[in-house]
């Protein structure tokens, strides 16, 4: 059957919307569902105790009202007592089924059903409902020829009132336990929930400074810790796609500036005084030149960049690129192409505008801390292929050394030069998306300048 929209709607709004009020809610419910169950079988058991008490009573009654029947010599008659009148209140005596004793009430509704129990001739008891609930017992009279039998009765009013007392004092015990149930509950789920209260504020402030701070800690429950450690890898994949962004945007601006440079000093060349046509056109191919390598740039460094999209097959001339990126440098003159003399073509497996991003931040480096000559070398080595990035200048400082490829970092960096120190770690990590890889030879002579090596798949 579903639940009326308006209804729904309604129950919606009076439910609690925090953790811990709906957690005291379902504590209340439960304690109260348990206390109603208690409450009935604990009132049903004390009624059941109170009218056997009231019939042990009327027994006792039974039996004393029996001592009083003189059943010797064959008949039997009533024996006047000191206790007479006590004995006869709401007592009736049968012999034979013939009435021989009752109260002085005379004859109504009890009468009736003392009649109906002394009938049945055994021991027996029933309630009678009206102004008055009365309980009546039916007790055989021992040792008596003929059949006697004793019946009393007693009103149950003081049960019925002890009875409602227990079940109202019931219900006033059931109501405070419900109030503490509900405080305590709120109370320890607060206690329990302020651990997730506090990894909430560490979260605000963690996400506003950047901080490197842990969930996971000691003395958390074991739920807690467990989330706290989801988190904490959860926050380490956010802080790796964040650097990786960082890293990409920094690589993007170390390798659009030296096209970019080039543009605005071509402009800046084409404004100092009037052209000629022909300066004009090739100032424009100049533009359109740089244009092009910075979209190649843009292109090669987003492909890369897209985790799981491996590098895009392809064969690039060794030669030819490393002449074309000599031609390029910011000193052409400064730059020679050493290519040794052998059968076929040095391809390499990756596509040009790969291997030019590959050696250019390496090319660039050199030029700008070569004496006089930098050397492009290329050579088939070990299936593969091999490209050398020479130059003659003050080299790499030892201490320097293990730092080389880690981003951000320069040997001096008040050398004059110009640099983000992220040149090198991208060469590395384009050359290893492509199954390649740049290190630096420290077996270079000291004192001779610096050498890079680039290591390809052949093509």
């Amino acid at each position: 059957m579903r639940v009326p929209a308006r209804i729904e709607a309604l129950l919606a709004r009076l439910a609690p919307r925090t953790l811990r009020g709906r957690l005291s809610l379902v504590a209340l419910t439960t304690a109260a569902l348990l206390m109603v169950i208690l409450t009935v079988v604990f009132n049903t058991v004390v009624r059941h105790r109170l009218q056997r008490e009231a019939d042990d009573e009327l027994r006792t009654r039974a039996a004393a009202v029996a001592t009083t029947v003189d059943t010797r010599h064959g008949r039997m008659r009533v024996l006047e007592t000191s206790g007479d009148r006590l004995l006869d209140t709401n007592a009736w005596i049968y012999a034979g089924g013939r009435l021989l004793e009752q109260p002085p009430a005379g004859a109504g509704a009890l009468t009736r059903a003392a009649d109906s129990l002394a009938a049945a001739g055994r021991r027996g008891c029933r309630t009678v409902h009206g102004p008055a609930t009365v309980r009546l017992c039916a007790e055989p009279v021992p040792g008596a020829a003929a059949r006697a039998t004793v019946v009393t009765a007693l009103d149950l009013a003081p049960y019925r009132s002890s009875a409602r007392t227990m079940l109202l004092g019931s219900f006033a015990l059931d109501a405070v336990m419900l109030v503490c149930t509900y405080a305590l509950t709120r109370l320890a789920v607060g206690r329990a929930l302020r651990p997730v209260r506090t990894m909430t504020d560490q979260a605000t402030q963690w996400s506003a400074v950047g901080s490197e701070e842990r969930f996971a800690g000691r003395g958390r429950p074991a739920e807690l810790a467990a989330l706290g450690g989801s988190l904490d890898s959860l926050l380490d994949r956010i802080r790796a796609v964040l650097r990786h962004e960082r890293q990409l945007t920094g690589e993007l601006s170390h390798e659009l500036r030296t096209p970019l440079s080039r543009i605005v000093a071509e402009l800046d060349w084409w404004h100092s005084r009037p052209r000629s046509q022909a300066d004009t056109r090739a100032c424009l191919d100049v533009v359109a030149q740089a244009a092009q390598s910075m979209r190649t740039i843009c292109d090669t460094l987003l492909d890369e960049a897209r985790e799981g999209v491996p590098t895009a097959p392809g064969t690039a001339d060794v030669p030819t690129v490393l002449q074309r990126l000599a031609a390029h440098a910011e000193v052409p003159g400064a730059v020679r192409v050493v290519v040794p003399d052998g059968p076929g073509p040095l391809t390499a497996g990756v596509q040009p505008a790969l291997l030019e991003r590959i050696v250019s931040p390496l090319l660039a480096n050199a030029v700008r801390y070569a004496r006089t000559t930098v050397t492009l070398g290329a050579s088939r080595s070990d299936g593969g292929v091999r490209v050398e990035v020479t130059d003659d200048g003050p080299g790499v400082p030892a201490a320097f050394t293990p730092l080389l490829f880690q981003p951000g970092k320069r040997a001096d960096l008040d050398d004059g030069h110009e640099g983000a120190g992220l040149g090198l770690p991208l060469a590395r990590r384009l050359a290893r998306s492509a199954g390649g890889e740049v290190s630096h030879d420290p077996e270079h002579g000291a004192g001779a300048g610096a050498r890079f090596v680039v290591t390809l798949p052949a093509g």
